[in-house]
């Protein structure tokens, strides 16, 4: 039987994923609400197939408790954020976790941490609580995940897999555990390269985006098209350049490279910078609004909507999102009257929320698109007569602004 620790985006669909695959699953969460939820029969988010498979999961005797199980196998699912001023990971959640864990584990039981944590973390603040507590005998495995909110189902079952282990028979047993339902190929190493390969792959990608938004900025301070200029420059066999957009959300992409950052500052220059110029994405949308305002002669901010609330497209998820740390901006600026609407976010999380698009749509003259749900995009024809920020270059509309 494995025991999963922490059922939020990652813990939950990786427990029923396991279930319905024919493992034995006992999910546990401290939030007894979200248990309660779990236990009614009912999902905590909105995935794509997630609905299907809590059914299959159902069907194939999973179960939801507030209590550590006493098992062999424990996997730990839980919050890895990062310190806003060290920028270092936050490993207390895990930690916690283990040492909850272990007041239950049996002898030699395998613990096997799937949350995202900087290199050098399971050494520097997991095996000291089990060397504490004189616990040697718990073999240490690292696996983290690498699926993406909007298409998790999929990616759970086909992307690639590492997993990282002190010992590699424990390491071959846990993939042997993933491989009950992972088609893709899973690799085993030391933890420590684990830990570092997860972090890099976010990193990359914050690197490249951050490429993109820096792009954006330079050819809006001389009045060039930047979407012109990456398309052209993609035709380039050796060159792939992303889009730019409002900003980088999520707790991956926005967080994970923070950790090399706090752990290597001389070092991690590039990341840093980069790391700045995404996470300046908000405020630079936030100026695009005042320019186009001036331009078009508005100065009532109330008939202004962000359309998005989300960190990305086709998802319930607000992790970091770019819309929130616009709103922050602009509270910081002593303003506020923004409407916001989100179809995927149904109960009021931000002020002067709308949950009606055509509602929305009535209240504003002006409307921002910050995420590019396939709603708006189907409905792209009801803007027609508003002035539009589009910061994803997916309205063909003439007249629309751009970032």
């Amino acid at each position: 039987m494995v025991n999963v620790i922490g059922l939020g985006y990652i813990g939950l669909p990786t427990a029923l994923m396991l279930a319905s695959h024919g493992v034995k699953v006992v999910g546990t969460d401290y939030n007894a609400e979200l248990v309660c939820t779990l236990k009614s029969g009912k999902t905590t988010f909105k995935e794509q197939g997630l609905d299907d498979l809590f059914i299959s999961a159902l069907g194939a005797g999973i179960t939801f408790s507030t209590e550590y199980q006493v098992t062999d196998c424990y996997i730990i699912s839980v919050p890895t954020p990062y310190d806003k001023f060290s920028k270092k990971v936050d490993a207390n959640y895990v930690v916690m976790a283990v040492r909850d864990v272990l007041k239950v584990a049996p002898l030699h039981a395998t613990l096997v941490i799937e949350s995202t944590v900087s290199p050098g973390t399971i050494e520097k603040n997991v095996r000291p609580v089990l060397e504490i507590e004189k616990r040697q005998d718990i073999n240490l495995v690292h696996a983290p995940e690498r699926i993406i909110p909007g298409n998790m189902v999929y990616e759970l079952l086909h992307n690639n897999r590492t997993i990282g282990a002190d010992d590699t028979l424990a390491g071959e047993k846990i993939k042997e555990l993933y491989s009950s339902f992972c088609q893709g190929e899973i690799v085993v190493t030391d933890i420590k390269t684990a830990e570092m390969t997860k972090v890099v792959e976010n990193t990359f990608r914050a690197v490249n985006i951050a490429f993109a938004n820096e792009l954006a900025k330079i050819c809006r301070h001389d009045d060039m098209d930047v979407y012109e200029i990456i398309k052209i420059c993609n035709m380039h066999p050796r060159v792939n350049i992303l889009q730019p957009g409002p900003g980088v959300g999520g707790h991956c992409i926005s967080v994970d490279p923070w950790f090399l950052v706090g752990d290597y500052p001389s070092l991690a220059k590039v990341i840093d910078e980069s790391m700045k110029t995404n996470d300046g994405m908000p405020d630079f949308v936030l100026n695009r609004i005042y320019e186009i305002m001036k331009k078009k002669g508005m100065t009532d901010i109330t008939r202004v909507g962000l359309y998005g609330l989300t960190y990305k497209e086709n998802v319930d998820d607000m992790r970091e999102s770019p819309t929130l740390q616009l709103l922050e901006s602009q509270e910081r600026h002593l303003a506020n009257g923004l409407k916001v609407y989100d179809p995927f976010i149904k109960k009021d999380a931000v002020k002067n929320q709308y949950h009606d698009l055509d509602v929305f749509l009535s209240a504003v003259d002006f409307v921002v698109i910050m995420v590019k749900h396939d709603e708006i995009i189907q409905n792209s024809e009801k803007l027609r007569n508003k002035v539009v920020l589009d910061c994803h270059n997916i309205i063909s509309q003439k007249d629309v602004f751009r970032i």
